[in-house]
């Protein structure tokens, strides 16, 4: 992963500055597609309203609050074009799914079909890179930017390490763009894998 993001540690954001310098930093250079990769086969999303239902064990709101972020997803793709860029994610998936993941695939479902461009993953691709730990979740931005994201134990967002470099921010992208290409897509992967099941228990 340090052949990646280079030498440099990055600069450790907490969580309230990396949302704000995410927002800030968010289709400031027009052309260049943002890259997400998804490791983590489970999060914590406190404050997240459908997640909160499906913790609770209303499978049915939770799917209800999934459809009602059409608009706002929908509007998030709209302003990416307008800017020239793409948005990509690749989500690692490990069989047997978790609750969690059976829950975020209907959001990536409804994410893809409001105009993200989605992929999902095994993790064998992953494995020359995992000898010590699993890979962090990454995502890129404009022509700079790389985030480590941070989790807590539970899977709860606690920041991230920001990297501001050319060459790591292409070396990044191109890696989960080479990801990318091994996956399937997302929509295929749910109607096979998801749509089938039974609703999860909980989280």
């Amino acid at each position: 992963m340090r052949d990646l993001l280079g030498a440099a540690p990055g600069e450790p954001l907490e969580l309230d500055a990396y949302r704000e310098d995410f927002r800030r930093r968010d289709f400031a250079v027009d052309g260049y597609d943002s890259w997400k990769l998804e490791r983590r086969q489970h999060f914590r999303e406190p404050g997240d309203a459908s997640w909160e239902a499906f913790v609770r064990g209303d499978w049915r709101e939770a799917l209800r609050l999934i459809e009602a972020q059409r608009s706002g997803l929908s509007d998030l793709s709209r302003l990416a074009a307008r800017h020239r860029c793409r948005l990509l994610r690749v989500r690692v998936v490990e069989t047997p799914l978790t609750p969690y993941l059976q829950w975020e695939l209907h959001l990536l479902r409804v994410r893809a079909e409001c105009g993200e461009l989605i992929r999902v993953l095994g993790p064998e691709p992953l494995a020359a890179y995992e000898a010590q730990a699993p890979v962090p979740e990454l995502i890129t931005l404009n022509d700079d930017t790389v985030y480590e994201i941070r989790y807590d134990a539970e899977g709860v967002l606690e920041g991230a390490v920001r990297h501001l470099d050319t060459g790591a921010r292409d070396r990044v992208a191109a890696w989960i763009e080479k990801l990318y290409g091994l996956g399937e897509d997302v929509g295929t992967f749910f109607d096979r894998e998801v749509a089938p099941l039974e609703p999860p228990a909980g989280d």
